[in-house]
């Protein structure tokens, strides 16, 4: 009969224990929704403490941190995430972003790689890879990855900016101008684009059609 009673105890506990980190978890997020990163961070290292093989705390704990420019913080965080869950192709394409705030672009598409492995239609695991191999003047691998992550999603926006930049960079001004239109397309605010589709008209000394980008 006390075997029976320690049995229910402990039980009743658990149960009791798994509520309460899911609860610091949910208070966390809302936080963190909200722009309250400090909060969040604080209410994630609870989740923590009381469940410490919560991939998803640690991941969302780092990605708060990210925010605050924490980034060794948010890379230490990925990792646990990564060690507790190794298929977790977020964490790896996170940890990427985050090696790339650091400009540690080997680094990052390193991690890529293993998300795109992971989950191999991660457009934004693409789209992030272009950007990190750009960075270090891989213009054409640049572009292969921007092609892939926009026939995943066709309407990725920043893709095509990001492709366009990298044919201004090739001297590829009409594909630049065509990519920086589409990037109009969906995002016809996107004042940035309307100034390096001017620069790419004025290359090709189309400077009439510069200038109404510019302007």
């Amino acid at each position: 009969m006390k075997k029976f009673l320690l049995v229910l105890i402990l039980f009743f506990s658990y149960d009791a224990f798994s509520q309460t980190a899911e609860e610091y978890f949910k208070r966390a997020f809302d936080k963190v929704e909200n722009g309250d990163y400090y909060g969040g961070i604080a209410d994630y290292t609870k989740a923590i403490e009381l469940n410490p093989n919560d991939a998803d705390a640690y991941y969302n704990r780092g990605n708060a941190k990210r925010k605050l420019e924490d980034h060794y913080g948010a890379i230490s965080d990925f990792n646990k995430a990564i060690e507790l869950k190794p298929d977790y192709a977020l964490a790896y394409n996170n940890r990427g972003y985050t090696k790339d705030d650091l400009e540690d672009y080997y680094g990052a598409i390193s991690d890529y790689n293993k998300a795109i492995e992971l989950k191999p239609d991660y457009a934004s695991a693409y789209y992030n890879r272009g950007i990190a191999k750009s960075n270090l003047e891989d213009h054409y691998g640049g572009i292969s990855d921007y092609n892939k992550a926009i026939e995943l999603k066709p309407d990725y926006a920043n893709a095509y900016y990001n492709r366009g930049w990298s044919k201004n960079k090739l001297g590829d001004y009409n594909g630049a101008i065509s990519d920086f239109t589409k990037t109009l397309d969906f995002k016809p605010d996107y004042v940035v684009s309307y100034y390096n589709r001017g620069w790419s008209k004025s290359k090709l000394e189309d400077y009439y059609g510069a200038i109404s980008d510019y302007n």
